[in-house]
């Protein structure tokens, strides 16, 4: 089993990080002290889970949390500083702040520096989560000792029950869309208004319209799916939301 280090200070870590073609230490005190962070803890940089679930979501949830007191979110993983800017970069997850622990200091000192020589990773950190306030570890979720790689209770959600329990999850909304169009622009608007957050998939960069009729059985836009529910049009949409 896994120690929980809550009510224990964070270790403290020089980062060896680059940005642009300079050098840049960043300390554990500059990430913590004086401020309420989220720190999500993976085996691996471009990994499924990594890639799909754990970190997609964060970035996704970061506004909310940030309007519940969260300055920052960090993701931490034993991998050097230029394969997390490139995931960053690949993942578009410009709300997270990326931190290469390369020598796996900070996991070690958090007890969950793990050996994965079984997969050729060698020392990789335990998958899991926690809520840290002026450097103290108020809550952590770590997830179980289990063969593989779980993911059970260090994600985003979890996480979001435990600083705002009272918060309502808005379901995923997905609308299509292309340049010029002036009622994809009104669906846009009327999501807007009713301060719904969503995702724009634009036909000729993000996909095809053969997709869109594959998914819709349609091939105008906009097209509004909202929580795996297709609404239809921008005057579908008005009629659904009221």
């Amino acid at each position: 089993m896994f120690a929980s280090k809550e009510g224990q200070a964070v270790p403290q870590v020089t980062f060896p990080t680059r940005k642009g073609d300079a050098w840049v230490n960043v300390t554990t005190e500059e990430l913590f002290k004086d401020r309420t962070v989220i720190v999500f803890s993976l085996p691996g940089a471009f990994t499924p889970t990594c890639s799909s679930s754990h970190l997609p979501r964060y970035n996704e949830l970061f506004s909310v949390f940030k309007e519940h007191g969260v300055d920052e979110i960090l993701c931490v993983s034993v991998n050097d500083t230029f394969v997390m800017n490139a995931w960053k970069a690949d993942q578009e997850a410009e709300n997270i702040t990326f931190i290469p622990d390369g020598n796996g200091e900070f996991t070690d000192g958090m007890g969950m520096l793990v050996d994965k020589n079984d997969i050729g990773f060698g020392k990789r950190s335990w998958r899991y989560s926690m809520l840290v306030k002026n450097g103290v570890v108020e809550k952590m979720f770590i997830e179980p000792n289990e063969p593989g790689d779980p993911f059970k209770v260090s994600d985003a959600d979890t996480m979001m029950n435990y600083v705002a329990p009272e918060y309502k999850t808005q379901e995923s909304i997905t609308v299509f869309t292309k340049p010029g169009c002036p009622f994809c622009m009104k669906a846009k608007q009327n999501l807007i208004d009713h301060g719904l957050q969503y995702e724009e998939v634009i036909l000729g960069k993000d996909a095809t319209t053969v997709s869109l009729r594959a998914i819709s059985g349609r091939t105008t836009v906009p097209q509004v799916f909202i929580g795996g529910k297709h609404i239809g049009g921008s005057e579908e949409l008005e009629a659904y939301l009221g």
